[in-house]
């Protein structure tokens, strides 16, 4: 019986829809904010990626992730890197946080996402925590701008203890 079970169980996993199969969801990073900040940059006008990235963005990391940052930059899996990008609005000669534009997150897991260098990638429209940006698209919409960060595990923001 076990065989016969194990059988159908590999014979499904090497069905041709599983090796096809979308990549598992990226969950929204609850309570971020309360992680370690990484750092802070502004993309302006002229900037090439400003039209899809313009804006403040703040990165904040989990503690498996700044084991990664602090530790010869390679992050173990469950590390969860985040990236809250805000509308930059100018007053009074300053740059202030307009609205949430996306909460862009990779989260590490080697198994789960073999495909993508091991991480997953995901944005979350504006304040939702389900309206997703990425979805099935992460290898095009994420994952191929990050493999020029390869020999940095993919990851293009450095800590500034």
């Amino acid at each position: 019986m076990k065989k016969t079970a194990c059988r159908i169980a590999l014979g499904l996993a090497l069905a041709p829809g599983a090796l096809a199969a979308d990549p598992p969801p990226v969950p929204y990073p609850e309570g971020y904010r309360s992680w370690t900040h990484v750092k802070t940059m502004v993309i302006n006008p002229g900037h090439p990626l400003y039209e899809a990235f313009g804006g403040i963005h703040h990165i904040y990391a989990n503690a498996k992730a700044m084991q990664g940052y602090t530790k010869g930059g390679k992050f173990p899996d469950g590390s969860v890197i985040v990236f809250d990008l805000l509308e930059a609005k100018s007053a009074d000669n300053t740059v202030q946080e307009g609205p949430r534009k996306v909460v862009g997150v990779m989260r590490k897991d080697a198994k789960k996402w073999k495909a993508t260098g091991g991480w997953g990638f995901e944005g979350f429209k504006g304040d939702s925590k389900t309206e997703r940006a990425v979805g099935k698209n992460a290898a095009t919409a994420c994952y191929q701008c990050h493999t020029q960060q390869k020999d940095r595990d993919f990851v293009f923001s450095a800590w500034r203890p």
